[in-house]
């Protein structure tokens, strides 16, 4: 059977000869299994020092078991230097690599931390954790073991408190979800009156509540001068049972409430702090006035982000569709200024898992779903694009035309993608990012969606002529 020839324009990569063997690329790679009570280390067989006895006799030499305190961790990266090792790599194990990974990369070691698919995936191999460790320091030898985006230990330490701002909101909410249901139970409908019950209105009225106030006609005067409900609408709402033990479950939830948001300022001033000690790479820029001025979020931060983001980043991510600076300050906290390590927008927007995961084969594509992705910065760029809904520019426009082609959700990862492509090129080429509007965005795409047209009927055999509009 003759063989099928390449398609023309088409390059095929060289396939390596079968009987070629691997070269090794790291000779002195270590690798590492991380667990919580003990981690076991392979090095390549022969590079433990002369006279070395394994204090494990069960165990080859060249494998060890240490423990996970800071002075087994210690002795862990000794052993690695007197066997002469200049890069490790380790499992992504939780967060039971982390304290490892700082302390190797003190010492000056190079390490990667390696997502357990890529050392799992070879079916009939026995799986023990002294064969994992062999098997991915030879990975790693081979050069076959990819590296985990892991930035600056400063951006790290951003992130750390940027992730317990959010744990503190998500509590906080958990709160307000018991106030509710505390009122309900009383049948005080507050919340059907109230669209915030933790606004200016909602919060005095609980006050009052928890004091002891019953009168609901004293309770409705706590009505702030912008709600839309009426004080005899709220003075209705406010009949209710006043059951004890549903008050006491009232005032536990505001208290809560009120100590959580107390440690979120607590954080808040760390994060402040964190991010005034970055060096300041705006060289003098004055921040762009904002297209529209908008009232604060409710978890909106309370500080001056945008200047301090200005500052870390060099440039103005606020300025792109949908990202303020809650919103910035998670992107840039998770992936810092540096974008570095994604050569290009497409592998940045692949690893975010915000572009189609194609599965073909006999020239057909089985699946192009997007692959699953628990990053942080995934979600806050999926809900930057969702804020777009409604937008009156072009990303907007871009939104809803491809969510009524495609639907709601695809809509949302089309949107996410363009937009962290736009913050891509913002952190690694700079310059000014100039919003485009609406109207030219619907004309640019009328435009080339009418050359397509005209080309297409052209190919067929026919000749596209406008309708001249009726002048009535």
């Amino acid at each position: 059977m003759t063989p099928r020839k390449p398609g023309k324009g088409k390059s095929f990569p060289k396939v390596p000869n079968a009987s070629d063997p691997l070269k090794q690329i790291h000779e002195h790679a270590a690798g590492i299994d991380a667990h919580s009570k003990e981690h076991f280390v392979a090095v390549p067989p022969g590079s433990t020092p002369a006279g070395f006895v394994n204090p494990s006799p069960n165990l080859p030499p060249f494998v060890r078991v240490f423990g996970t305190n800071t002075a087994d961790l210690e002795a862990l990266v000794l052993w690695l230097q007197q066997c002469g090792i200049t890069t490790v790599a380790v499992e992504s194990t939780g967060v039971y690599h982390e304290a490892l990974v700082a302390i190797v990369q003190k010492h000056g070691l190079a390490i990667i931390v390696v997502d357990p698919r890529q050392t799992a995936n070879a079916p009939g191999r026995p799986k023990t954790d002294v064969l994992d460790c062999q098997w991915i320091q030879r990975l790693h030898s081979y050069g076959l073991l990819r590296a985990s985006f892991m930035p600056s230990p400063e951006i790290r330490q951003l992130r750390a408190y940027q992730r317990q701002r959010e744990m503190l909101v998500r509590y906080a909410a958990a709160h307000v979800q018991h106030m509710q249901k505390a009122l309900e139970l009383m049948n005080c409908k507050l919340p059907e009156v109230v669209s915030d019950i933790v606004g200016a209105t909602g919060m005095l009225i609980i006050k009052a509540i928890v004091r002891g106030t019953r009168d609901p006609l004293r309770l409705a005067k706590y009505r702030h001068e912008n709600c839309k409900a009426s004080e005899a609408a709220i003075a209705a709402a406010l009949q209710g049972t006043w059951q004890e033990e549903y008050v006491f479950e009232l005032r536990q939830a505001l208290k809560l409430y009120e100590e959580y948001h107390r440690r979120l300022s607590d954080c808040e001033a760390q994060i402040e702090a964190c991010l005034q000690k970055f060096p300041d790479k705006s060289e003098g820029k004055a921040l762009a006035p904002k297209p529209r001025k908008r009232s604060k979020a409710k978890n909106a931060v309370r500080f001056d982000g945008r200047t301090l983001l200005l500052k870390m980043a060099g440039v103005d991510v606020t300025v792109l569709e949908g990202i303020d600076e809650t919103t910035g300050l998670v992107l840039l906290s998770e992936l810092g200024s540096d974008l570095s390590p994604f050569p290009t927008q497409g592998q940045f927007t692949s690893w975010l898992g915000l572009c189609p995961n194609h599965r073909g084969s006999g020239g057909k594509i089985k699946k192009r779903q997007v692959k699953r992705s628990a990053s942080r910065a995934n979600q806050a760029f999926r809900m930057a694009a969702s804020g777009c809904h409604h937008a009156k520019n072009a990303m907007g426009a871009f939104y809803r035309r491809i969510a009524a082609r495609s639907g709601g959700a695809k809509a949302v990862v089309a949107t996410a993608r363009k937009i962290a492509e736009r913050f891509y090129r913002l952190l690694t080429k700079g310059g000014d990012y100039v919003r485009q509007d609406m109207a030219h965005y619907e004309q640019t795409y009328r435009t080339k969606l009418t050359k397509n047209l005209m080309q297409r009927a052209q190919e067929l055999g026919y000749h596209l002529v406008p309708i001249t509009p009726l002048i009535s």
